[in-house]
């Protein structure tokens, strides 16, 4: 049961780095425990998206008489939006599952350990275990739903984002604590169809890792839906009474607490990652914080044996799992692939308004010590965006004053998902702001505010 190589999960890390192997000419299996496009696939990216279009088109609905159209009634069917993002992620599991077959990876169902001497251990369902060679080992077994001791999950009362998205049941109120990424678009989700949420956030503004004109703007959309948003605060504990969670939550800024009442809390505080028992200790791979120490293309401190994705320090996100998969392999196999840029990663969160980003903040970079001009262009002054009816939000660009180099591009609005990779690419290839200003942007379009917001930071702006 020899292979060339061996990845052990098949999340957008593992199976891109299991196709890439294959297209190089490497005999290739892939080890999965559960389904094949792991967490992001299943249960993370693609779902998710799928629920926000239900709860997009369900608003849509609900303000037809804006765009002039006569709509009756409407209702939220939350089964019937599980129903259809289950439907969207086994659709994409199944197209993962194709590209391994088209590649000739082998799947190999089951639990992995990776052994010394260059081993994987794989328990099948059944209970039986095979042993497999290979020069090259992958790990790439991504990460879960952080459980805190103030919040322990019961998959009821008390769930984390995989029972979120399967809930059996439309609850009247929820508190989701923890305003990330995966916060934020669950608590958008469900006060969308009709739930009271309250967004419990402990840093001092939601989305902490935004700029924080992004946080205030998201944080008065969410407000404006009715929901209730409270930073500087902490879940303390929650006491479950039958079918009500009683949450005691701490405001740090007024040293006081308050109780909420709710049917279901989510708790949204992070990931950790899936090393427990996977055979690192015997191995001799080394760790430290909870992650696998790689070098820049991804080996470990043991020979032929690699990790990329959530398991390794950097973003946990789907498309930095498979940039580094495809750095990883090509590494292996001798090229000279470049290395990972991480301070070139672009962020995105699909809540109404969407949010993306990449670079520095405003805040950062003054921290920084950079001398920069700061450009901003509202959507409400957009043609496209007042057509679309969704004027929140803005461009934000960061410049460097004396190189005009983009330090920085934050973006709020509808779509705003769609365009970062522009400011990505410039920013990969040295392009200045005036040279991204200067090319021509299309009309209406929302890409026009990239180039308003940078005339804007030279006092040009047209239109601002």
């Amino acid at each position: 049961m020899n292979y060339d190589l061996i990845v052990i999960g098949s999340g957008p890390g593992g199976y891109v780095a299991a196709v890439k192997g294959a297209q190089m000419g490497l005999k290739t299996a892939v080890v999965e425990r559960e389904n094949l496009g792991g967490i992001c696939l299943n249960w993370g990216c693609i779902p998710t998206k799928a629920l926000l279009k239900s709860a997009q088109a369900f608003n849509y609905v609900q303000h037809a008489a804006n765009y002039g159209v006569k709509a009756e009634g409407g209702e939220a069917d939350l089964q019937g939006m599980v129903a259809r993002s289950r439907g969207v992620a086994d659709t994409m599991s199944k197209g993962v599952q194709f590209l391994l077959k088209k590649n000739n990876v082998d799947v190999i169902m089951g639990t992995a350990r990776v052994m010394p001497d260059h081993k994987v251990a794989v328990v099948d369902g059944e209970g039986k275990e095979t042993v497999y060679e290979s020069p090259r080992i992958i790990i790439a077994t991504g990460a879960r739903s952080r459980v805190m001791p103030s919040m322990p999950q019961d998959g009821k009362r008390i769930i984390g984002y995989r029972e979120a998205m399967t809930l059996p049941f439309m609850p009247k109120s929820m508190v989701v604590c923890g305003s990330g990424a995966i916060g934020s678009e669950f608590a958008f989700f469900y006060q969308s169809i009709g739930v009271q949420v309250t967004l419990v956030e402990f840093m001092p503004q939601i989305l902490p890792n935004e700029d924080e004109d992004t946080a205030a703007q998201i944080s008065r959309s969410f407000r404006k839906m009715g929901m209730k948003v409270m930073a500087s605060s902490s879940v303390e504990k929650v006491d479950v009474e039958g079918d009500i969670c009683h949450v005691t939550i701490k405001d740090m800024k007024k040293n006081s607490e308050v109780m909420v009442d709710c049917d279901v809390v989510l708790s949204a505080v992070g990931i950790a990652t899936n090393l427990e028992g996977i055979g690192l200790e015997e191995t001799g791979i080394s760790t430290e914080r909870g992650k696998i120490l790689v070098d820049d293309y991804y080996q470990t401190n043991v020979p032929g044996y690699y990790a990329i994705g959530d398991v390794v320090h950097g973003p946990a996100l789907a498309h930095v799992a498979s940039v580094e998969a495809i750095c990883c392999v090509e590494a292996m196999m001798g090229e000279q692939p470049k290395k990972v840029n991480y301070d070139n990663i672009p962020g995105c969160t699909y809540t109404t308004p969407e949010v993306a980003s990449v670079g520095l903040t405003e805040k950062k970079a003054r921290e920084a010590g950079k001398d920069i001009l700061v450009g901003k262009f509202f959507f409400k002054a957009s043609g496209k965006a007042t057509a679309a009816g969704n004027t929140d939000g803005f461009v934000k660009m960061i410049i460097d004053k004396e190189s005009d180099q983009i330090l920085g591009a934050h973006l709020c609005g509808d779509n705003v998902t769609e365009m970062i990779a522009s400011l990505v690419v410039a920013r990969e290839n040295g392009l200045t702001a005036h040279q991204v200003a200067s090319s021509i942007h299309p009309h209406p379009t929302m890409s026009e505010a990239v180039m308003e917001a940078i005339e804007a930071a030279y006092g040009k702006a047209i239109h601002g």
